[in-house]
């Protein structure tokens, strides 16, 4: 496969990759290359982890954050110092040529570290990674929790976007100008959280610990991390079915949206009739800075949570 300048060796195209639907290695090689012009602009500016599955789903997967020794110098790299010492080049996804590269080395999925290439003390992103509690498949509860998020950031005036995860949740995200290191956006996002806790604690909690949490949802905004990584916008997932990372809008989330309604076989139809929900996503970068003072005024109106004092 001849992409730009770039000739790709498209090896082992009818090696089954999601054996449940008889989707093979040359289906995701297919596909990244549909959807690159639309995928690669939310990759460009961010070092990415691989989840690769040389077998497909029916062997192990692995997570590799170094960029093999074998890579094209065509890929390009970012070193991401570790806070323990030492350090990783993580590849780049900066073309549709190097998305299709990736695809054939079996990266499933890339997962986006939250800090552009240029500074990775700064997010220019804060996330929420919204899943239903364990052992459940009703996705009501995440869909109503998605909103709820989306409404207490509204009374904030920041405007938010979401994704399918193509797994079990949703990911609510705010665009920032990256004036705040991780552990401001991330204590600014524990405390919208708060808010609704105070506000729902029989729907929704803090509490890390799965068996405290009493089948409510937890609004988890750990991910606003150093070295953390989010699911690229239109990555497959490796569970049955291919499902992807989709961008949908609000009012699909309204209407039912759930975590893997699109597959690879069905974005790249979506794609021709829609334009990507995502698509400005960057133009409207905030700072947290001037919103802080008003949700402190939120979080003062209500009343403590009782897990606040266990």
């Amino acid at each position: 496969m001849r992409i730009d300048s770039h000739e790709i060796d498209v090896s082992n195209r009818d090696k089954v990759f999601f054996p449940d639907a008889g989707l093979t290695k040359g289906d995701l090689v297919d596909y990244y290359a549909q959807v690159a012009d639309t995928m690669v602009p939310h990759m460009v500016r961010y070092g990415l982890s691989m989840h690769r599955f040389p077998d497909g789903l029916q062997g192990e997967g692995f997570y590799q954050k170094d960029a093999p020794d074998y890579f094209p110098e065509w890929i390009l790299t970012v070193t991401v110092p570790k806070r323990e010492g030492g350090s990783f080049d993580a590849p780049i996804v900066d073309s549709k040529a190097a998305l299709v590269y990736l695809a054939n080395q079996a990266v499933l999925t890339p997962h986006l570290y939250l800090a552009r290439t240029d500074d990775l003390e700064h997010p220019d992103k804060m996330i929420y990674d919204l899943n239903p509690p364990e052992g459940t498949r009703n996705y009501g509860p995440v869909r109503r929790a998605a909103l709820d998020v989306r409404d207490v950031l509204q009374e904030l005036d920041l405007h938010s976007w979401v994704q399918t995860t193509g797994s079990r949740g949703f990911h609510v995200v705010v665009p920032l100008d990256r004036s705040q290191d991780f552990d401001g956006v991330r204590q600014f996002a524990r405390d919208v959280a708060l808010v609704l806790v105070r506000r729902h604690q029989d729907r929704y909690t803090l509490e890390q610990r799965k068996n405290k949490r009493g089948g409510r949802i937890f609004l988890d905004m750990l991910r606003n991390a150093y070295g953390a990584t989010s699911v690229a916008p239109y990555a497959v997932r490796a569970r049955p079915g291919a499902p992807v990372a989709t961008p949908v809008d609000w009012h699909e989330v309204e209407a039912g949206a759930s975590p893997r309604d699109w597959t690879i076989q069905s974005v790249p139809r979506r794609l021709a009739q829609k334009d990507d929900p995502w698509a400005s996503l960057m133009r409207q970068p905030r700072s947290l800075d001037s919103h802080r003072e008003e949700l402190d005024r939120l979080l003062a109106r209500e009343n403590p949570a009782d897990e606040e004092s266990d």
